[in-house]
């Protein structure tokens, strides 16, 4: 239980790792695309920002998703690829269907794996609505700091 624990408490740290990533390469983004930002069509681009969000986002979740479908493959809890992709993100997205489930020895990890994308959800969630919330007030500020 306890190697368990530790291993699926490091697939979250690492998770949660590659998000503050992507979410630094969004601050990054932010303020180099300022200036163009502030120039119009300022609803267009409030939009195009949107739109990159979302593709950060599902980087995100796909980095995730494939961080734990590795682990499981390295763990050997499956033999080939696609059923350890599926059931990462089965968990990952909390669907939960139950058609595969892993051995006695290995179900915490699913539940973690199911935290995780929980937990991602939320980082989400907050990135997008903090990204636009950003956007809207440098447009509306205009152009001085």
């Amino acid at each position: 239980m306890l190697h368990q624990l530790a291993i699926g408490s490091g697939l979250l740290v690492l998770s949660v790792l590659l998000s503050g990533t992507i979410f630094l390469g969004l601050e990054l983004v932010l303020g180099r695309f300022r200036l163009w930002l502030l120039r119009p069509p300022l609803r267009l681009k409030a939009s195009v920002m949107l739109v990159l969000v979302v593709l950060l986002a599902l980087g995100m979740i796909t980095a995730s998703v494939w961080l734990w479908a590795a682990a499981y493959l390295f763990l050997g809890v499956f033999d080939t690829l696609e059923p350890s992709l599926y059931f990462s993100l089965v968990c990952f997205t909390t669907l939960g269907f139950g058609d595969i489930v892993l051995p006695l020895e290995w179900r915490l990890l699913s539940a973690m794996n199911a935290a995780n994308g929980f937990l991602n959800i939320g980082i989400i969630s907050t990135i997008t609505l903090e990204a636009l919330r950003r956007v809207r007030k440098m447009q509306l500020d205009g152009p001085g700091d």
